[in-house]
């Protein structure tokens, strides 16, 4: 637990930093390119666009699940996903990729998953906005159920947090497990209800994929915006992934703090 308080004191502690830093590498990611940090919103605006031409006018000519549109299910389960992915990739490799500016001065590492994170709210809320908008726009918005979407958020974070941490202090000590993750992250789309309705599957299936605690955000994000059902009236399901996410974010201090001064040396 010590090593879990000392973590979080350093994300706030060094909030400023994390912010600056963020935005630091926002602006080299896009400073070769014309349209420069205007990208930050046309990739979402894009990803949007390219899923609807598919999903909502091609594959599935807009086959309705239950009441609500199947282009307008599809994107509020995966636009939660398009943001998970690429943290989770990017968020494994922060400390890796950083490991010279770690060796030349003191730098708390554990700050390295949250600006990967934070490097990709923007292209998420642009989507999320966008997401909202055309639900609101087509009649089938959740209304009040839509005031549980901060929680939702916040078990994102401190999800996606927590694995990163883990898989970011990990790879310093095998640098597989960044190809590792890579391939995990690709195929967990298809485990998770993004692209597929889980009430046609098998009750046992349904058990087995609820495991997997993204699971928990991607049903909750949709039905905060899509959906009629609260949070707590699932409490098992809730209680369960509220112990995998601290168990792991328990885990990933515990891992990060024992080894992060011995990472230039394990490099």
């Amino acid at each position: 637990m010590i090593a879990l308080s000392t973590v979080l004191k350093e994300q706030v502690s060094h909030i400023r930093l994390i912010f600056r830093v963020s935005v630091n590498d926002i602006k080299s990611r896009y400073q070769s390119h014309y349209l420069g940090g205007l990208w930050q919103f046309l990739n979402p605006l894009l990803q949007i666009s390219v899923y609807w031409f598919v999903f909502g006018l091609g594959i599935r000519g807009g086959s309705p699940v239950g009441d609500v549109p199947f282009f307008l299910w599809l994107i509020t389960g995966l636009i939660p996903w398009l943001y998970i992915a690429p943290v989770l990739n990017q968020g494994t490799k922060s400390i890796s990729s950083k490991i010279n500016m770690v060796s030349k001065m003191k730098f708390p590492v554990s700050i390295l998953p949250t600006i990967a994170m934070l490097n990709n709210v923007v292209p998420f809320v642009v989507m999320m906005t966008i997401g909202i908008i055309l639900v609101i726009v087509n009649g089938v918005f959740s209304g009040i159920y839509i005031l549980q979407l901060p929680y939702y958020l916040l078990c994102m974070a401190v999800l996606v947090y927590s694995v990163t941490l883990l898989t970011a202090t990990l790879s310093i000590v095998a640098r597989d497990i960044q190809l590792v993750v890579q391939s995990i992250v690709r195929f967990m789309m298809f485990l998770l209800p993004i692209l597929w309705n889980m009430s046609n599957l098998n009750a046992v299936l349904i058990v087995f994929l609820k495991l997997n605690p993204f699971f928990y955000i991607i049903e909750g994000v949709r039905a905060s915006i899509i959906g009629h059902t609260w949070f707590f009236e699932d409490m098992t399901y809730t209680v369960y992934f509220w112990s995998i996410a601290l168990l792991l974010l328990v885990v990933a201090s515990s891992l990060h703090v024992k080894f992060r001064n011995h990472f230039v040396d394990l490099m």
